[in-house]
């Protein structure tokens, strides 16, 4: 479907320049903060397809925090268990994640399947209840930028000036290049994959189905997508032939690799191919514009970190936006961003092509709940050394005093945690909420300050050293 392409705004305080998950999660994170942001999308409209369909745990905190959780929740459903085929016959079950139990650190022990389509869908309309836009129909063809500002030249329609932009157009990122930003990788497999949305009978939707690779075939696997009647189709491509995505192409490839006849795929709805990299930008910024998402580092699909590490990027860089375009911190905050996502893209890179190439297996690392920023500058930990929790890392759920942590940490603002202390004055209600309560593992004793993104960036057993460290970002008593 078409969608109005608005070519009538001239300035705003950030543009971003795609409308994935990634541009879209930004786009709801400053909207809340009251930052006039714009989302633009060479497409008519949302991109189709399921591509990225498995959301970590710590992402569906983030969600917690934006405000689409619940629609998150009703889209989607638990990962099926691995059925491999042989010869038409059922023999192993295969599961397909390390076994994850849900406890008071985190309610989201496993990863939630929701197509990308759809996830999408749910950003797009949490974008709009929050008064944010979307402008369909805007491919960049120009950038240039100045101690002031960035201004963004479109195919069509007016130019578009801002105070920065931020790249979330993509591994192919157009921005990207108009920058010079070169990105270093590496070929993670050889072989195309080809991906499609179908229609299939003869399958039930309680397994994911895996046929082996055999002979001079690749493997295939289908998959139900949960919340849909769609099954994603996923399968290896040995030689350089470009893939035929048409349904007839699609019904032979299936045939040839199950028990399946080529009539039982009904429909292809989306289909694709790639091959498989893993590729880090070199930097994540250039000036007043920043690189996120696919713009700044390229997964193979294998570990489900891609769609989730764009998340995160979009999650660190809001609420720093939002406090420099406030003047509540110096523009130098924005320098973090590189400093603190740079290093956790790369690790999540490298886990990605370990679980490609059957090196690592789907499991506590790939949830994403023990990333921190605890070498971060942003960082100050008080405290002598401790095995508990440390400043940087990530303030995990607890219910302290009746307060449940992740209801108290929803929101665009900061939160202190007393424990076994008292809580001394800092910042206003509406910047800051304290929560008071007794000393709690894993955070032990002392006070917290916990980063609106859900990081400790201050502890200390005392308050000594914490009013200048509020200072940083305009938290003043």
């Amino acid at each position: 479907m078409t969608e109005h392409v608005d070519v009538s705004i001239g300035q705003v305080d950030v543009l971003i320049v795609g409308a994935g998950p990634t541009g879209l999660a930004l786009g709801v994170d400053l909207a809340r903060r009251g930052v006039d942001a714009l989302v633009v999308e060479r497409g008519t409209g949302l991109s189709p397809g399921s591509r990225g369909k498995g959301l970590q745990p710590r992402t569906m905190e983030v969600f917690d925090d934006l405000g689409v959780l619940d629609a998150i929740l009703a889209a989607g459903g638990d990962y099926p268990v691995g059925m491999v085929w042989q010869d038409g016959e059922r023999v192993a079950e295969q599961n397909m994640f390390d076994p994850a139990e849900t406890n008071e650190d985190s309610p989201y022990g496993a990863p939630w399947m929701v197509p990308q389509w759809r996830t999408q869908e749910i950003l797009r309309a949490r974008l709009d209840e929050l008064g944010g836009r979307v402008s369909f129909g805007r491919e960049v063809t120009g950038i240039a930028q100045d101690e002031d500002g960035v201004t963004v030249a479109f195919a069509s329609g007016a130019p578009v000036r801002a105070r920065y932009a931020v790249a979330a157009d993509g591994g192919r990122s157009v921005i990207r290049r108009a920058l010079g930003i070169a990105m270093t990788g590496e070929t993670v497999d050889p072989n195309p994959i080809l991906v499609a949305d179908t229609r299939i009978t003869g399958l039930d939707r309680d397994n994911w189905h895996i046929f082996p690779p055999r002979g001079d075939e690749g493997f295939l696997a289908i998959c139900p997508l949960a919340g849909t009647e769609d099954f994603q189709v996923v399968a290896q491509l040995l030689d350089d032939s470009a893939p035929d995505l048409s349904l007839d192409g699609v019904r032979k490839l299936v045939a040839s690799r199950s028990h399946l006849a080529p009539e039982d795929v009904t429909e292809v709805r989306w289909a694709s191919d790639f091959r498989p990299r893993a590729a880090l930008a070199d930097r994540f910024q250039e000036g007043r514009v920043f690189l996120a998402g696919d713009a700044a580092h390229v997964h193979s699909p294998a570990g489900g970190q891609g769609l989730n590490t764009s998340v995160q990027d979009a999650y660190n860089l809001g609420w720093k936006l939002g406090a420099v375009l406030r003047g509540q911190a110096p523009a130098s905050l924005l320098d973090t961003y590189e400093e603190e996502r740079l290093p956790n893209a790369a690790e999540m890179l490298g886990l990605s092509t370990k679980v490609h190439r059957g090196e690592a297996r789907r499991g506590e690392a790939t949830r994403q709940l023990g990333i921190g920023y605890r070498e971060s500058s942003l960082t100050e930990e008080t405290r002598a050394a401790t095995d508990a929790l440390r400043a940087g890392d990530r303030a995990p759920n607890r219910t302290i005093a009746g307060v449940r942590l992740l209801d108290a940490f929803r929101g665009p603002h900061w939160t202190l945690l007393a424990l076994g202390t008292a809580a001394p004055a800092v910042g206003d209600n509406d910047a800051v909420r304290v929560v008071e309560g007794p000393p709690t593992e894993p955070y032990g004793t002392g006070l917290f300050l916990v980063r609106p993104d859900g990081y400790v960036g201050w502890a200390g057993d005392t308050e000594s050293g914490l009013a200048k460290y509020t200072e940083r970002f305009g938290l003043k008593a």
